[in-house]
């Protein structure tokens, strides 16, 4: 068995940079600006919040399926309430509580887990483990976009530098 950890650690670095420009972006929501929203039917600025958290608790759950063993104590999480109305410290908190976990996650993941097929609710005979983290983390990059654009629109002074991280600099 290949326990490389080379892919897996690149995945995670990537991870680590969204999750960190997140927060990034999330110091700069206003607190007076929690029940904004762009047009009505949309998400509130808390309720963006809130759905940020299940974005993350998402990387969680296919991490501890993937090693349901080791990571039997990432249930707690799966208990922790999302798709709520939440308040800027409270994200920021439960934030830095996903990116624990999934370093810790991330810790035992080796690359050839990366190819195993676990089973989901959308496809029951199961999805590559790297197919799940993708999917995640494209789901984490669009809301992401989404917290930038609020921001936009509330005239913050956000810039392209907000959003993404540059290499090099």
């Amino acid at each position: 068995m290949n326990d490389s950890r080379e892919i897996s650690g690149l995945l995670l670095a990537k991870i680590d940079e969204q999750i960190e420009r997140l927060l990034h972006l999330l110091a700069l929501v206003e607190e007076d600006k929690l029940d904004w929203q762009p047009e009505e039917n949309s998400f509130k600025m808390s309720e963006l919040l809130g759905h940020l958290l299940e974005c993350l608790a998402g990387l969680c759950a296919v991490l501890q399926k993937t090693h349901p063993d080791r990571l039997a104590h990432f249930e707690r999480l799966r208990e922790m309430k999302v798709n709520h109305r939440c308040g800027i410290e409270e994200a920021r908190l439960r934030i830095r509580d996903y990116e624990r976990s999934i370093q810790e996650g991330f810790s035992i993941l080796t690359d050839s887990d990366l190819t195993r097929r676990i089973p989901t609710v959308f496809v029951p005979e199961g999805e590559a483990v790297l197919t799940l983290l993708l999917g995640n983390l494209e789901h984490i990059v669009n809301h992401k976009h989404q917290l930038f654009f609020y921001l936009k629109l509330l005239g913050a002074s956000v810039e392209t530098r907000d959003i993404y991280h540059f290499r090099g600099e």
